[in-house]
């Protein structure tokens, strides 16, 4: 969980934000309050906290102090400024100080949980990447394919991600997409030639199928191929840079771009069929704003795929020209957009936070006239959540559900609302069982780590950083976990490992003071002696000659 800390000097602010921002939704565990900057710092030594919202004018030490000194002292810190001033000069100053976000008074409720979510969400990032660094020691460019499949999966199914952070991630992956930019996705199905081959198989066609797809489009398009999560293929398309400077001004610009991916797709699927001996069909979206727009796009052609019950291959449904795509935006269910997201609350582990975000749903469709699409558009929904969560925690989703991603089973849930509403409560207790178990045992195995670690012949020389780099772990996310675990601080046991170490080496060798000081890792006797001291009440020769 995550620790908050608000400094001001002027009281009521910290205190207003304290206590209207509904913290635990947002997944903050603890919010503390400083009115100067060294009263900050202070908390800062006895805390380990990960995000600092701090106004910049304040007497003695600035905000833009504050951030200076505890950037240098807790490089991982997340820091946000809360300023009445809107010069740019501060501005300026703070972005070169690398700070997270920069706010202006009067605090808007809205934007700042914005931007402390973006904040919450660049930290889980980084310690994701902690938690994940053994499994990818092997060569990154060979595995980019993987990391490209993880973010667009992540994107279809609405993982909300700052600007900021897409765009590292974009550019580390090497793709070249441009936010902000319109954006058009493709779904393709394979048909029957291909499903009757054997899984190995399969995978190969759909590897030559983005090959001639990328070959194919490139010349006009960038493009991001991928497995989507709901078993078929996406395409994503922007126009090239240099397509768009030639065709931007021109005033059929939207009629022109139109025809260029109608006859890039059907390129597409002549040499698909003629190199691979099977037909495609294909689903084509209508132009959105990437990233933005991405999870609506992809719910309207996974929907159109379910509710246009297309039986032959090889055909190719715009939604621009379909009567489908009508009745699909019509979005009277606020409460299913409404943050906090389910994806959020999932994630965050808010079971009884989420359970409430259905009832709510469900609680709107009573009062609205609802039609099967709507039915199906909160099916999709969920299952995008569930998905999205089950993956990110190692789950296979036959796991959870075995049946509610068949088409036909889907169709049977989505005859009625009351099974709808019985199936979605349901898959949300399964999810949580699944996590839970996976959690504690996946809890209980790190600390068994950490014990053999420590306890092994050189467990005394290691710290939580060093530890922390031997499990794979983030040292603040560490700590947090052992601590939940165990009840005891993950620093306390080091020391009292140590003790124990010392009180045997005392008690069963003849060597010298300051050979154990040395040989337990600490530089200075008499700081070993004052550790001992505190924890058996005597120093260490005290305890000798008794």
């Amino acid at each position: 969980m995550i620790e908050l800390l608000l400094v001001d000097d002027e009281a009521y602010v910290t205190e207003s934000l304290a206590r209207t921002i509904p913290w635990g939704e947002l997944g903050v565990e603890q919010v503390y309050q400083a009115s100067s900057g060294s009263g900050a710092l202070q908390i800062l030594e006895q805390h380990n906290i990960d995000i600092i919202v701090t106004d910049i004018s304040m007497p003695g030490m600035t905000g833009l102090q504050l951030i200076e000194t505890a950037s240098e002292r807790w490089p991982d810190l997340r820091c946000i400024l809360l300023t009445g001033y809107s010069d740019f000069d501060y501005a300026r100053k703070a972005i070169q100080l690398q700070a997270f976000d920069y706010i202006l008074k009067p605090v808007n409720d809205e934007e700042f949980i914005r931007s402390v979510s973006g904040a919450i969400e660049s930290l889980r990032d980084e310690w994701e990447a902690h938690d994940r660094y053994h499994l990818l020691l092997y060569n990154r460019k060979a595995d980019y394919s993987v990391l490209r499949g993880k973010l667009m999966h992540d994107l279809l199914l609405g993982k909300r991600m700052s600007e900021r952070t897409l765009a590292l991630k974009l550019k580390e992956y090497e793709i070249p997409f441009d936010t902000g930019a319109e954006a058009v996705m493709l779904l393709i199905q394979l048909g029957k030639h291909y499903t009757a081959m054997d899984p190995g198989s399969i995978s190969l066609m759909e590897y030559a199928i983005c090959n001639i797809a990328e070959e194919l489009f490139g010349h006009r398009f960038r493009v991001w191929f991928s497995k989507a999560p709901h078993d078929c293929l996406i395409l994503l398309a922007e126009l090239s840079r240099e397509t768009l400077n030639e065709i931007e001004l021109l005033d059929n610009y939207e009629e022109i771009r139109h025809e260029l991916l109608k006859a890039n797709i059907a390129s597409f699927r002549e040499s698909v069929s003629d190199y691979l001996k099977g037909e495609i069909s294909l689903v084509v979206s209508e132009w959105f704003a990437f990233p933005d727009e991405m999870t609506a796009a992809y719910r309207s052609v996974l929907s159109t795929v379910y509710l246009a019950a297309h039986n032959d291959s090889g055909y190719v449904l715009f939604l621009k020209d379909s009567h489908l795509q009508e009745q699909q935006a019509i979005r009277p269910l606020d409460s299913l957009y409404r943050p906090p997201t389910l994806i959020h609350l999932l994630e965050s582990k808010q079971w009884e936070a989420a359970r409430q975000k259905l009832e709510d749903v469900f609680r709107d469709m009573e009062g609205v006239r609802f039609s099967r699409e709507h039915l199906y558009e909160v099916f999709l929904s969920i299952t995008n959540a569930i998905m999205y969560i089950a993956h990110k925690s190692g789950q296979f989703i036959l796991q959870i559900d075995q049946h509610a991603f068949d088409p036909l089973i889907a169709q049977n849930i989505i005859s009625s609302f009351d099974k709808l509403q019985v199936w979605a409560f349901e898959l949300l207790e399964r999810l949580k069982t699944e996590l839970l178990e996976s959690d504690q045992n996946t809890k209980s195995y790190i600390v068994k780590q950490v014990h053999a670690l420590v306890g092994s012949d050189s467990g005394h020389d290691l710290s939580v950083k060093t530890i922390a780099e031997q499990v794979y772990l983030h040292p603040v996310y560490l700590s947090k976990i052992y601590k939940a675990e165990t009840g005891e601080g993950l620093g306390d046991y080091i020391i009292r490992m140590r003790m124990e170490r010392a009180l045997y080496l005392l008690k069963n060798t003849n060597k010298k003071v300051y050979e154990i000081t040395t040989e337990l890792g600490y530089q200075n006797p008499q700081y070993f002696s004052k550790m001992f001291k505190k924890h058996y009440g005597m120093t260490p020769n005290e305890f000798r000659d008794g």
